[in-house]
């Protein structure tokens, strides 16, 4: 029992790193999302990918997806801040073309395992 309470106090004793409810970092997420959404059009033309914007929309949508399950305030500012960190690189040019395409290395089809399909492909 004195754990548990322990580590109620202690849960209730850290301090939020910038959005103090659910809802503010829901905003922030939001606005970072709408942010990325307003500026891909420009990062598909400065960096002369090979992607239209409809595709870098759809991998923006399916970036913020995977994270929906956070849940944490504090873990949901670290990504907020992690995502402003990137939108900034991008948007100055400091990436390479490269690093913006690592974004989509992700979700290329998976190796085939069994025998017909490698010697189908040429593996």
């Amino acid at each position: 029992m004195a754990g548990r309470e322990a580590i109620k106090r202690a849960v209730q004793q850290v301090r939020p790193i910038l959005s103090v409810d659910r809802e503010e970092a829901r905003k922030r997420a939001l606005n970072l999302y709408k942010a990325w959404y307003r500026q891909i059009p420009y990062i598909v033309m400065d960096y002369d990918i090979p992607m239209s914007v409809e595709q870098c929309r759809a991998k923006l949508r399916e970036e913020f997806v995977k994270q929906r399950h956070v849940t944490d305030i504090r873990v949901i500012d670290m990504l907020v801040i992690k995502g402003q960190m990137e939108l900034k690189e991008s948007v100055e040019i400091w990436k390479q073309k490269g690093h913006i395409m690592r974004y989509w290395k992700e979700s290329q089809d998976p190796k085939p395992t069994d025998f017909l399909s490698k010697f189908i492909q040429g593996v």
